[in-house]
């Protein structure tokens, strides 16, 4: 049974730069993002770093999915967000529910739709609806998605996937 991955043991040094790379983004996202209101929007691009980070060549960490796919869980999130304000005949929170599900499964359809795909903005859709947010945090998380795409752009020659 292995406990490491047998590569990191041969060359640990891509594993901490590109884990490094990560914490430094994440840490600038956290320090212009109130870490309280917009945790399930942090998640996603946690998320986001991971595979940029982690998996560098992967479809999914390209320019076209990663900003592709946020537009849409954006779009749709602030869509449905908006409509789960119509006054329904039920509760509060239940509008929340159902409004999420939809965003959720509305930016997955678009994304697969558009080959766009790019599954923690499926999360961005969701975090929409049930998160407070602002047009400023929209164009922040926008920036922090170009960031990481023109680090990932500058630093794929030395990155290597490590999954």
């Amino acid at each position: 049974m292995r406990i490491f991955d047998k590569n990191a043991l041969t060359d640990i040094r891509p594993y901490l730069f590109q884990s490094l790379l990560a914490t430094f983004t994440i840490l600038l996202i956290l320090l212009f993002l109130d870490v309280l209101s917009h945790t399930a929007i942090i998640a996603t691009l946690g998320s986001t770093a991971f595979l940029v980070f982690t998996r560098p060549r992967a479809y999914a960490a390209r320019l076209r999915p990663l900003l592709g796919g946020y537009l849409i869980g954006i779009c749709v999130g602030v869509l449905c967000y908006f409509l789960s304000l119509l006054p329904l005949p039920m509760s509060r929170s239940t509008e929340y529910i159902i409004f999420a599900a939809i965003a959720v499964g509305a930016a997955i359809f678009l994304m697969v739709l558009t080959d766009t795909e790019h599954p923690p903005a499926a999360g961005m859709a969701l975090g929409l609806v049930m998160n407070p947010w602002d047009a400023d945090t929209l164009l922040f998380i926008l920036s922090a998605i170009l960031v990481m795409a023109a680090l990932r752009r500058l630093l794929q020659p030395v990155m290597i996937d490590l999954i």
